[in-house]
């Protein structure tokens, strides 16, 4: 009997997601674990795999189509004996299978979606919209029920699905726009005008190209967003002198060469930081509701620049890991995040974060918090400058680490404590090995 395989759901929190490629073709024979496709995702690209033996009857979606809803049949498999053109006929009756992930609960929601739109359909605008087929607004279910729960005129939201269907992105970009009013007379909605051009571009028609926010940039957007208009954000900073902790580094990489281990100043940065949220737990928080969870480990979560955007994989149990086991996590998941090819697991999560910019020679900056995390630590380059050390003027390596603190969870005094902690681990880096 043909199966279907449908759109997985690589996350919790998916609900569609673009098809990016597909890595066999009809007629192909495959068996239980080959990748049949790549999947895009807000995050990474992750690899989508067969949970039977069969042979690819029929491709439902092409290669490249974005906006592919969870549970969409994508592709008929024919079981083995099966005839494959009989297979691929049909798919409506046939039983799915997908590989699950053990995280990923959405799929499990999706016949409410479904059954939510029918009352919103009844009271959709008589008049034409921008996305319209007759008088019909062309919207997903899920999207209509969020525009309803949020108070969004469909007649004034342009679509950007398929053929200008409405989808759930053109609601969250519309919120707080036009919105129904409920003692308004029945008067047909006029289509929101076009945003003006800039001034420049017109006075000066300037060169320029334009493209399409992929939903990683999206996604970034919205969290950063988030994050400062509901986090209220405390900035410490300290300088740090770095000799000591260059000079063990050196001598570390040294005894470490023959088994192909480099340490990196990161690396030790980041057992730095694990260690000082175990002496002070009240920094390894984070705000859930009306609850103040405290965590028993400090996993932290290392922001990583790919194409695109930002990522942060995640370094689990930091404050017990050897510096050779972190170095080479590391390189691991950094080299898989440029890949997109990162699990979800490995960059969901973590109790802290950190950001290094000093390979650029950025002095010091200040972080945005990386919710529901309640810190992260800025880490500005090393630089010779001048220094007192046993009252006399010297001349020292010296880094600048800023930490930003949820003020909400975090008192201004346990983050100086926790900075106070974090200088005196890497002016004295034996302490964190200990």
């Amino acid at each position: 009997m043909p199966i279907n395989l449908q759109m997985p759901a690589l996350s919790p929190t998916m609900e569609e997601g673009t098809l990016a490629k597909w890595l066999v073709k009809e007629g192909d024979d495959v068996a239980s674990g080959d990748l049949l496709a790549e999947i895009e995702t807000d995050k990474a690209t992750m690899e989508f795999e067969a949970v039977d033996e069969g042979t690819i009857a029929k491709i439902m979606v092409a290669e490249g189509t974005e906006n592919v809803k969870v549970g969409e049949v994508i592709a008929i498999l024919a079981e083995e004996g099966e005839d494959v053109s009989a297979a691929s006929k049909g798919s409506a009756s046939v039983p799915t299978k997908v590989k699950p992930e053990p995280t990923a609960e959405k799929p499990a929601e999706k016949p409410v979606e479904k059954a939510a739109p029918t009352k919103a359909a009844a009271e959709a605008p008589k008049a034409a919209p921008p996305a319209s087929d007759g008088n019909r607004i062309k919207v997903s279910p899920l999207a209509r029920r969020l525009a309803e729960q949020k108070g969004v005129d469909l007649g004034g939201v342009s679509g950007s699905g398929p053929g200008g269907r409405i989808i759930k992105a053109d609601i969250d970009a519309a919120e707080g726009g036009t919105t129904k009013a409920a003692t308004a007379p029945a008067v047909a909605p006029q289509a929101a005008p076009a945003p003006a051009p800039s001034p420049a571009a017109n006075d000066f028609d300037i060169p320029h190209t334009t493209e399409k926010l992929s939903g990683m940039r999206k996604t970034i957007a919205r969290r950063l967003t988030e994050a400062k208009q509901t986090i209220p954000h405390i900035y410490l900073t300290v300088d740090i002198q770095l000799d000591k902790l260059l000079k063990l580094r050196s001598e570390l990489n040294a005894t470490l060469e023959p088994r192909g281990v480099k340490l990196s100043v990161n690396d030790l940065l980041i057992k730095a930081q694990a260690v000082s949220l175990m002496q002070v737990p009240k920094c390894n928080v984070s705000i859930d509701g009306d609850q103040l969870k405290t965590f028993e480990r400090a996993d932290i979560s290392v922001a990583v620049s790919i194409p695109g955007g930002l990522i942060t994989p995640i370094i689990t149990s930091a404050d017990t890991k050897s510096l050779s086991t972190i170095s080479a996590e590391m390189k691991d998941l950094a080299g898989r995040a440029k890949d997109g090819k990162l699990k979800m697991h490995e960059y969901q999560g973590g109790t802290a974060s950190i950001s290094n910019m000093g390979m650029f020679g950025i002095k010091n900056f200040d972080a945005v918090i990386n919710p529901p995390q309640a810190m992260i630590m800025a880490i500005g380059a090393g630089q010779k400058r001048p220094h007192v050390i046993d009252d006399s003027l010297q001349i020292a390596t010296i880094m600048s680490a800023t930490g930003s603190f949820d003020h909400r969870a975090i008192d201004g005094a346990d983050g100086a404590q926790l900075m106070q902690v974090f200088k005196e681990l890497v002016e004295n880096p034996l302490g964190m090995l200990a």
